[in-house]
C-alpha cells in the first residue's frame, strides 16, 4: 500500500518544476502590480511639472512646491511620531509581560500524606465540622452463615472426619 501512494522521482520533479513556474509567474504579476501602484501614487501626489518662462511665475511655482514639501514633511513627521509611540507602547507591554511572568513562578509542590479531614481542617480552619470518615457512611450488611460452612469450619478432630468419610464410601460401594 505504501508503495502505491508514494510518488516516483520523475513525478516529484515535474510537480516541483510546475510549482516553481507558477510561483515565478505570481511574483512577476505582483511586481507589475507594485510598479503600477507606485506610478499611480506618484502621478496623484506629484503632477507633471510645467516650467514657466517668466521670473514671477517661477517664484510662485517655488512657493507652491515649498508649501507642498512642508505638508508632506508634516505628514511624514506625524506618522513617524505615531509609529514611535506605538513601538514604545509595545516595548513597555512586553516588559510588563516579562515582569509578570517572572514574579509568579509556580513553586514545586512536595508530596504530603494527609487525610481528607486534616486537609479540610487546614483549608477551612476551625469552621471544619464535616467528618470525612467514609467507612462510617457505608451500609453495613450482615453475613448469613450457612450451616454447612459452620460444620466445615468446626471439623474438630480430623480422624473423626476420615472415619465419617469411610462410612459414606461404604454406602456407595454397596
Amino acid at each position: 500500500m505504501a508503495d502505491e501512494k508514494r510518488l516516483s522521482a520523475r513525478r516529484k520533479h515535474t510537480l516541483k518544476s510546475c510549482m516553481l513556474v507558477v510561483a515565478t509567474n505570481l511574483l512577476e504579476a505582483e511586481s507589475v502590480v507594485k510598479v503600477d501602484e507606485r506610478e499611480k501614487f506618484l502621478s496623484e501626489k506629484c503632477p507633471p511639472l510645467e516650467v514657466p518662462h517668466s521670473r514671477d511665475e517661477l517664484v510662485e511655482l517655488c512657493h507652491k512646491l515649498h508649501e507642498q514639501i512642508n505638508l508632506s514633511e508634516e505628514e511624514r513627521y506625524s506618522i513617524e511620531f505615531k509609529l514611535n509611540m506605538v513601538i514604545n507602547e509595545v516595548r513597555d507591554l512586553s516588559i510588563k509581560i516579562v515582569d509578570l511572568r517572572g514574579k509568579f513562578k509556580r513553586p514545586r509542590l512536595k508530596k504530603v500524606r494527609m487525610s481528607a479531614d486534616a486537609m479540610l481542617k487546614a483549608l477551612l480552619g476551625s469552621k471544619h465540622t464535616v467528618n470525612m470518615d467514609l467507612r462510617a457512611n457505608l451500609k453495613q450488611v450482615k453475613k448469613e452463615v450457612k450451616e454447612e460452612d459452620k460444620q466445615l469450619r468446626d471439623v474438630g478432630d480430623w480422624r473423626k472426619n476420615v472415619e465419617d468419610k469411610s462410612d459414606r464410601k461404604k454406602m456407595f460401594d454397596s
